[in-house]
């Protein structure tokens, strides 16, 4: 694979990844109890217990977008 390919690969992967994140941050805001109802479904989680968990898993999602797409894409263009 050349590299600009690589290079239009991850840009389009993080474009990916970050139209997701913002998708679930605007379901978590937006629609909070419609989805908290869902889950409640099939856990038992408080609302705080929820909570913690969506916003410890939209941080690790963010991390793991910038450490696997933004950094490697960016390293690319500055070397090449």
């Amino acid at each position: 694979m050349a590299i600009e390919q690589l290079q239009a690969v991850l840009g389009w992967c993080t474009v990916i990844n970050l139209g997701l994140l913002m998708w679930w941050g605007i379901m978590f805001m937006l629609a909070h109890d419609w989805v908290y109802q869902m889950h409640c479904r099939w856990f038992r989680l408080t609302e705080e217990r929820f909570d913690a968990l969506h916003y410890g898993g939209i941080a690790c999602y963010k991390l793991l977008i910038i450490t696997f797409n933004v950094v490697p894409y960016l390293a690319l263009r500055i070397v090449f």
